[in-house]
């Protein structure tokens, strides 16, 4: 209790010194500092809580679901041999363009404190589309401790397309794979997600929010809402297939294979659902992104890869609406240790995976969820950035442990903690190089986690 209230105490001051710089008359800095000090604690989510009760932790068991590898190789046999990460950079016909080439309106996105060291906006096209965003971020510092899928530093995006137009009413979700080779000159091509059906005949597209996703080993996991009854989906980047027809259809069409007008179509080899049921609510109907299950059952939102726990984990949240009130979990399953099972979740003989260890924080509205440990023997430490209050404002980017929780902080006003992004986008941690990769807006951007811990002290 006492470690509590010192973590409490440091708080308070902080937000007093900065409420009170640049006051010109004391009786206004007093009313400023009286309103941000009650914002600030009304808002502080405190202490992390455990979840330790059986009840509440097989609620997150998964069950594995591979697909048959007959399916894929029959998918194979007919689209051709599948294609690999370096083949879709080669052929990367976007670009992306530096922040100095950014619009004033596109770089009002970016975090206020501490400021993005690097920052790029898509190409103008894919900038402008308002059917297509952007929502999650994994990149080769994921995937490989030292930073490189062969000879390349690589981001992948996940973009979600929200249907109810009155031609095309499919959910979509595509993925930008980035090659950051060259940090001046960042290019991208697109490859579209989809899902093997009648035994590997054909394919469908996924359609989901990609909230988050996680790139580990040659593995692809990203998440799942709408109608997808699984909580996960999990795709190989060594089965990349080419499209062979350039139409908006997806599947077999005659002459050959469409993407929906994309070159590259990922089809999945693998999806986790929950062992309880199917990824929605108490009635069995699968959940819309950004909600919470009224059976409890796991709908994963976030997600971001820890290298510091042992073995290396995938960490997962479940996000509640802005200013509900409602509170967030946050859990983590580790990733199997098994040669043979390279990029897959740890699962007993049944294919269930547990969850190692869960959380709750009185934090709604979580976007992006990192988990990052300081030495071998130091506490997890949870990150999560908290969506704006308001569309085109700035969030918080609060970091959490079992003894409090700490804002960045910027500026002298009431709303002096939301500095960060606009709170909606993953969370990626570059550990070779020491960044934190996130998005906001139509904005990806990068900056050094230890800045991130300075503005925390």
């Amino acid at each position: 209790m006492k470690q509590r209230g010192r973590h409490r105490r440091r708080r308070r001051g902080r937000a007093l010194r900065a409420m009170l710089a640049g006051a010109g008359l004391a009786l206004t800095a007093a009313a400023t500092l009286i309103s941000a000090s009650q914002a600030m604690v009304a808002e502080d989510p405190g202490a992390l809580k455990p979840l330790t009760s059986p009840a509440g932790l097989g609620r997150l068991r998964l069950t594995e679901q591979l697909v048959p590898e007959r399916s894929l190789d029959r998918l194979e046999a007919a689209m051709g041999r599948p294609a690999g990460v370096d083949a879709v950079l080669a052929g990367a016909d976007h670009a992306l363009r530096t922040e100095d080439a950014c619009t004033a309106e596109e770089k009002k996105a970016l975090p206020v404190e501490p400021a993005a060291t690097r920052a790029y906006c898509w190409d103008t096209a894919d900038a402008a589309t308002h059917r297509w965003r952007p929502e999650s971020v994994t990149t080769s510092g994921d995937a490989e401790v030292h930073g490189r899928w062969g000879a390349h530093r690589v981001i992948l995006s996940g973009w979600t397309r929200e249907g109810g137009g009155a031609l095309d009413r499919r959910d979509l979700a595509r993925v930008a794979f980035v090659n950051a080779d060259d940090p001046d000159r960042l290019t991208y091509a697109w490859a579209l997600l989809a899902v093997p059906v009648d035994g590997g005949r054909d394919y469908r597209g996924l359609a989901s929010h990609v909230s988050g996703m996680v790139w580990y080993q040659d593995k692809l996991l990203v998440t799942t809402s709408g109608s997808e009854p699984d909580a996960l989906y999990v795709y190989d980047l060594r089965r990349i297939q080419r499209a062979t027809v350039t139409t908006d259809a997806i599947g077999r069409v005659p002459g050959g294979w469409s993407a929906y007008g994309y070159r590259w179509v990922l089809p999945a080899v693998a999806s986790y659902r929950p062992a309880q049921g199917q990824c929605g609510d108490a009635t069995g109907t699968a959940r819309a992104a950004g909600t919470t299950t009224g059976s409890g059952l796991p709908c994963p939102d976030g997600l971001s890869f820890d290298r510091t726990s042992t073995p290396a984990s995938l960490v997962a949240s479940e996000t509640t609406a802005r200013g509900s009130g409602g509170h967030t979990r946050l859990w983590r399953y580790s990733f199997s240790t098994d040669p043979a099972r390279s990029g897959l979740l740890a699962a007993d003989s049944a294919g269930t995976v547990t969850a190692d260890a869960a959380y709750e924080t009185k934090t709604d509205g979580v976007g992006g969820v990192l988990s990052h440990r300081t030495g071998p023997t130091g506490p997890a430490r949870w990150y999560l950035s908290r969506a704006a209050a308001s569309s085109g404002g700035h969030g918080t980017l609060w970091r959490q442990d079992l003894y409090g929780a700490e804002a960045t902080r910027c500026g002298s006003s009431h709303d002096t903690h939301r500095c960060w992004a606009d709170g909606t986008g993953s969370l990626s941690y570059w550990q070779a190089t020491g960044e934190l990769w996130s998005l906001s807006g139509r904005t990806l951007f990068a900056l050094p986690l230890s800045s991130v811990e300075r503005e925390l002290r």
